[in-house]
């Protein structure tokens, strides 16, 4: 994938990597503390991070002997703003929408459009 938000939506389109990148919100984790909750081995996150990590979601550094997994949450600030643009356009539609269907509903009770009531 060449661009980074297409990068961004497949490292988070897996459940599991979907929950690291939540658990990691809180604090920065090592890779064994990311694998206690999960029945695979610590291989199988290692793999899971490298692939958060190619999408920019993670960053790995060295404290001492320990390594922390520590989130890039700027990251998703495009992705905010590529799912923004999309549900205003969806909003504007449902607001035209409304407008239509109310314009149909005083066409249909011509009481409601003289402003009348029985």
């Amino acid at each position: 994938m060449s661009d980074n938000l297409s990068r961004v939506f497949a490292a988070l389109a897996d459940p599991t990597r979907r929950d690291m990148v939540a658990r990691l919100t809180t604090s920065d984790a090592t890779v064994g503390e990311l694998a206690e909750p999960y029945d695979v081995s610590v291989q199988a996150v290692s793999k899971h991070l490298k692939v958060l990590e190619d999408a920019g979601l993670v960053s790995r550094s060295r404290e001492a002997q320990r390594r922390p997994v520590h989130l890039e949450a700027e990251v998703f600030d495009p992705m905010t703003k590529w799912i923004e643009r999309y549900r205003r356009q969806a909003e504007e539609r449902y607001a035209r929408l409304d407008a239509v269907l109310a314009e149909l509903n005083e066409q249909d009770d011509p009481q409601k459009k003289e402003g009348t009531a029985s």
